[in-house]
C-alpha cells in the first residue's frame, strides 16, 4: 500500500469532553492496522479567533491559522471526529470551516459524530455533511456513528467492543482510502 498521510480533526474543545478518544481511536487503529501516518489536529491546542474572514483574505494571519491550513493541504485525506452538541457540531469546528476554503476543496473526508445518547450524533452528521459538501469537500458516504461514547471507549482511545469496532472503522477506513486513490487517479488522469 502507498504510504498515507490522514490527518484528523478532533473537533471538541470542550472540559470533559469524550468524542477525542474516539480521535485516538482512529490515530491508533491506522497505525496499527495500515501503518499510515496518522496525527491528530486537536482543536483545543487551537486558539482561533472567532472567523471574521477566510484565510486567504487575512491581512496578518495568526501562525496556527496558517500551521493548520499547511497540515489539511499536506493530508491525503481526513477524518473529522465531532461531537453532537445541541442537535448540531460546535462552533469551533464551524469556525475552522468557514475559515478555510481552499484546503477542504475536493479533500476526501470521513465524518464521525459521537453523542453521550443512543443517536451516536445523526443531526450532526447531516449539518456537517452538507457543510462539507456545500463547499466542495469530497465527503465520504460511509459514517462512523458513534452512540454512547462514554461506555464505548476509554480515555486512551481504547474501544469497549475491540472486534466489533475494528470491523466497523475498516469498512469505514477502507472507504476514505477508495476515495483518496479515485482522487490520485483523476489527477494523474487530467
Amino acid at each position: 500500500m502507498e504510504s498515507k498521510h490522514i490527518l484528523i480533526i478532533s473537533a471538541s474543545v470542550r472540559k470533559g469532553r469524550q468524542s477525542h478518544n474516539v480521535a485516538l481511536f482512529f490515530q491508533n487503529f491506522l497505525k496499527e492496522k495500515y501503518q499510515v501516518q496518522a496525527s491528530i489536529a486537536d482543536l483545543k491546542d487551537y486558539h482561533f479567533p472567532v472567523f471574521e474572514e477566510r484565510l486567504r483574505f487575512l491581512e496578518n494571519p495568526p501562525e496556527q491559522v496558517i500551521e493548520l491550513s499547511e497540515r489539511i493541504k499536506q493530508a491525503d485525506g481526513l477524518i473529522i471526529v465531532s461531537p453532537e452538541y445541541n442537535g448540531g457540531f460546535p462552533a469551533s469546528l464551524k469556525n475552522v470551516i468557514d475559515l478555510y476554503y481552499d484546503e477542504w476543496r475536493r479533500k476526501p473526508i470521513a465524518i464521525s459524530t459521537v453523542s453521550a445518547g443512543g443517536f451516536g450524533g445523526a443531526q450532526a452528521l447531516t449539518s456537517l455533511q452538507f457543510q462539507l459538501w456545500k463547499i466542495g469537500a469530497l465527503t465520504i458516504p460511509a459514517m462512523f456513528p458513534v452512540p454512547n461514547v462514554s461506555s464505548n471507549y476509554n480515555d486512551q482511545g481504547e474501544p469497549a467492543d475491540k472486534e466489533g469496532t475494528h470491523k466497523r472503522a475498516a469498512n469505514f477506513i477502507n472507504e476514505l482510502f477508495y476515495w483518496i486513490e479515485a482522487k490520485k487517479l483523476k489527477q494523474e488522469n487530467g
